[in-house]
């Protein structure tokens, strides 16, 4: 068997599992002491789920043999979940030290480390009752019209929402009514309020009842089906809410797994996901559950990812799933937000994450901390008492929020606003300790600095309003900035569609307002997991694989937004086929399929396709073939360069294609890059079908997008020494940073081990620049060069997101050889690392990335 995915991340404090954590009668009981490093892990089973044709007799067994053998080799672990409908295996934690044991117990095929993920979605702030958001989103995708028009409105169709739990007792969402017959008719919390995945001493505590206090899922289940004062996409859906947030933090793979296979089991047709661990590989079990959703009949609809800044392949699991709808972000029509006035002036703000709810009236004395420069204004302490009973305004810079929120509440501020140093608008987050208890806002920089310079003429009363106010928003109909890009490792086409994102006004638990906006691909999901409802409902006979070649048909491409002037979209590899539009997929009765085409890398020959088009109607249909350019991306993919020239070539075999009433028609297409493109570009367009006679509403046109990468795929490197001088042996000082990740002693020098536990234990850290297939540790004598076995193999690699991440995979002085666990004796050894480059072909030595340790000597007592 072999590893799989990213970095093992280290769970820290262990504890006793129960049996409503894992399902089953005798998991797994460790306890670990308070100061032993633990890691979570994926335990994958060699037989297939029951999705795939496993039976649970055998499945049983399976566990039963695992069982047997880690008490055999005297293993100690805790089983978390077992899984067997979507994904065939349990979630263990397991101390550092035996955690390579895992791979070589019986009936394993995989282990994957646990991955945290996280709400792919931003708090604009809470305020009062305005729908103007959603009215103008909701006409952006044609929800309101198939509504008006058709009267969908999703009944009948039961969407579920994994994610922070939905506030039932709002009275948009349910009015206090929870089960058969209520609004959110299901749901489970599988976690409990005080649940954080990223803290080592948190232990999921579930209920039966999935109430939300986070507030991002209560938001992404408004813009599915709020009734009320906002009116959601499907506003007749039923829903269902399957809480694995706790109040904050994030949440585990095992745990969203659990929640899949419970929305499953209660009748779910559509399941939204607003969660994302970025730089995901299609194989990563999350992604592998949600496209077994799909071929049980349900279909998933996830965010992309608001990993924009990081460059290229950043689209995370589980939307990186072969068969799931992966969304990109469009900005709103308008932006809606809540107001403070000042001098007879309205100032629009955003709330902090983490900090205490604005009120909505009242008035104090409002004062600043000083000019607008410089910058680390509002980050040295102040008097206690200094700022009593009074708002301050402070301008971003120079220290952390948390910090300058901290400063202001310690010195009696009664409210703190932030403004931006820089164009567009600010949604920061106060989280720390010790935790902000005081309002603190964000507002834009020309707000900031207009208010800045009224108090400097004699402004000094801040009064709280009930007023929301709607403006046009900058960017409008455009991908937003934090809109992941794709390809997938395996160059598959993502994300795979684009919906309003930026900008939406929708439900918020009451104890936090009852109402917000906020902005990102969390957003953008339910959109379109709303649109879906409405589609089953208006076309109940269509499977669940199909759903997602239909909505990108239909879908219209957005403008690119860093060059307008163009007359481009934006890339096919960062909106997918482009804005959901359910008018036009209802109008359609022509279907194509595939409704994306992935052509990998380029190939002596054009990439032949071919596109099979499906006509339901009763009329035939003949369509003129062309096709639309879009940008490309060159370079170094964390920061790509955009090109606007030198487009790919499409050659269609005729120049029309006609479909009969009730009957299909195939169409050969020939794609190839630009000869002038450079060398490891990704590129992209769309294949164009134009009706020669337009419908009776619409334009009837259909576009299949298409995406490449120019050149060979496999000479991008999987490591790079990223300026820290990578890869290394190091130790782990025993500490965590501000983020929780170890901290790591670079032993340039070779180190020696006795113990193999706690701190003296060996690691390889790394610097992951491209997701590799493969990852090999094999440990030599470091003289003789004598192999002495393998001590880790891990597949499906995840790329590290940013400049400061690092990937780390320790050694726990034992190896595999000849299919035998081997205890290394005392000595002089190297680990040689092999990294296999994403796509690659193992016998090819030019595919593999080579590093060679310093000597590491074994010195057991």
């Amino acid at each position: 068997m072999r590893w799989l995915g990213s970095v093992a991340l280290l769970a820290g404090i262990a504890g006793c599992g129960t049996a409503s954590e894992v399902g089953v009668e005798e998991p797994g009981q460790a306890t670990f002491d308070v100061d032993e490093l633990t890691e979570l892990y994926l335990v994958e089973f060699e037989e297939p789920s029951i999705t795939r044709g496993g039976t649970e007799a055998v499945l049983d067994l399976e566990r039963s043999a695992f069982r047997s053998s880690a008490a055999n080799r005297g293993l100690r672990y805790r089983e978390r979940f077992t899984f067997n409908r979507l994904w065939n295996g349990f979630s263990v934690e397991v101390g550092v030290a035996d955690a390579a044991d895992l791979a070589r117990l019986q009936n394993v095929k995989a282990v994957f480390p646990m991955v945290h993920f996280e709400p792919d979605g931003g708090d604009d702030g809470p305020g009062n009752t305005s729908n103007p958001e959603m009215a103008s989103a909701i006409t952006m995708t044609g929800a309101a019209t198939v509504r008006q028009d058709l009267g969908l409105t999703g009944e009948g169709v039961v969407v579920a929402v994994i994610d922070s739990g939905i506030d039932y007792d709002h009275p948009d969402l349910g009015n206090g009514c929870f089960g058969p017959g209520c609004r959110v008719a299901y749901g489970y919390d599988f976690v409990g309020d005080a649940f954080n995945s990223q803290n080592s001493s948190s232990r999921p505590v579930p209920d039966p009842y999935p109430d939300d206090c986070g507030g991002h899922g209560t938001h992404v289940a408004g813009i599915i089906g709020a009734s009320g004062v906002i009116t959601g996409v499907a506003p007749e859906a039923t829903l269902a809410g399957y809480r694995v947030f706790g109040c904050s933090g994030s949440t585990s793979a095992d745990i969203m797994i659990a929640a899949m296979e419970r929305a499953r089991n209660d009748g779910a047709r559509v399941v939204n996901m607003s969660i994302g661990s970025p730089f995901a590989w299609p194989e990563y079990p999350t992604a592998v559950a949600a496209d077994q959703l799909v071929e049980d009949g349900v279909v998933v609809v996830t965010s992309g990812g608001n990993s924009g800044t990081s460059g290229l392949w950043a689209t995370g699991a589980p939307g990186t799933g072969k068969r799931v709808i992966a969304t990109a972000a469009v900005i709103n029509l308008k932006s809606t937000a809540p107001t403070f006035e000042v001098e007879q002036t309205l100032y629009s703000y955003n709330q902090a994450t983490a900090s205490a709810l604005p009120p909505s009236s009242g008035s104090f004395p409002l004062v600043r901390t000083g000019a607008a420069v410089p910058e680390s204004e509002g980050c040295a302490d102040l008097p206690a008492g200094a700022l009593a009973g009074k708002v301050v305004l402070v301008r971003r810079g120079g220290c952390t929020f948390h910090v300058k929120a901290l400063i202001a509440q310690n010195a009696g501020a009664a409210a703190a606003i932030i403004y931006n140093n820089q164009g567009g608008s600010l949604s920061p987050t106060v989280a720390g300790t010790p935790a902000i208890t005081i309002p603190v806002v964000a507002i834009s920089q020309d707000l900031g600095d207009a208010l800045n310079a009224a108090i400097g003429q004699g402004a000094n009363t801040l009064n709280w309003s009930q007023q929301v106010i709607s403006t046009p928003a900058d960017g409008a109909n455009m991908i937003a900035s934090y809109s992941s890009y794709g390809m997938t490792a395996e160059l598959d086409l993502k994300p795979d569609i684009a919906a309003p994102g930026e900008y939406i006004w929708s439900t918020y638990p009451l104890e936090l307002g009852g109402y917000s906006s906020q902005g990102g691909t969390s957003m953008a999901s339910p959109h379109v997991a709303g649109t879906v409802a409405l589609l089953l409902q208006g076309r109940s006979g269509i499977p669940a694989w199909q759903v997602r070649d239909v909505l990108q048909n239909s879908a219209v491409p957005v403008a690119f937004r860093e060059n307008v002037a163009s007359g481009l979209p934006d890339h096919t590899f960062r909106q997918g086929a482009g804005m959901v539009r359910i008018d036009r997929a209802i109008a359609s009765t022509v279907f194509v399929t595939p409704g994306k085409l992935s052509l990998g890398e380029d190939l002596p020959a054009p990439h032949a396709v071919t596109l099979h088009l499906q006509n339901v109607g009763d009329t035939e249909q003949t369509y003129t073939v062309s096709h639309l350019d879009a940008p490309s991306a060159t370079g170094n993919h964390f920061t790509p360069t955009k090109l606007i020239t030198n487009f790919a070539t499409v050659t269609p075999a005729t120049p029309t294609v006609t479909v009969p009433a009730g009957g299909t028609a195939d169409l050969e297409v020939a794609i190839s890059s630009n000869p002038a493109m450079p060398e490891g570009t990704l590129y992209g367009g769309y294949v164009v079908l134009t009706p020669q006679t337009p419908p009776a509403h619409g334009d009837g046109v259909l576009r299949i997008p298409f995406a490449g990468y120019k050149g060979d795929y496999q000479l991008i490197p999987t490591i790079d020494p990223n300026n820290n001088g990578y890869p290394w042996l190091a130790r782990h000082s025993g500490s965590s940073d501000a983020n929780g990740r170890p901290i790591f002693t670079n032993q340039p020098n070779g180190g020696t081990f006795s113990s193999f536990s706690g701190t003296d234990l060996p690691y390889v850290v790394a610097f992951i620049n491209h997701s590799p297939r493969k990852l090999i540790l094999d440990v030599f004598e470091a003289t003789t060069q004598k192999p002495w076995g393998r001590a880790r193999e891990v597949d499906y690699v995840f790329q590290n997101a940013a400049a400061t991440d690092y990937s780390y995979y320790s050694w726990n002085g034992t190896t595999t050889l000849n299919k035998k666990s081997v205890k290394v004796p005392n000595g002089r050894y190297i680990i040689k690392m092999k990294l296999l480059r994403a796509l690659g072909d193992e016998n090819n030595p030019a595919h593999w990335d080579n590093w060679t340790s310093p000597v590491i000597t074994i010195n057991r007592p």
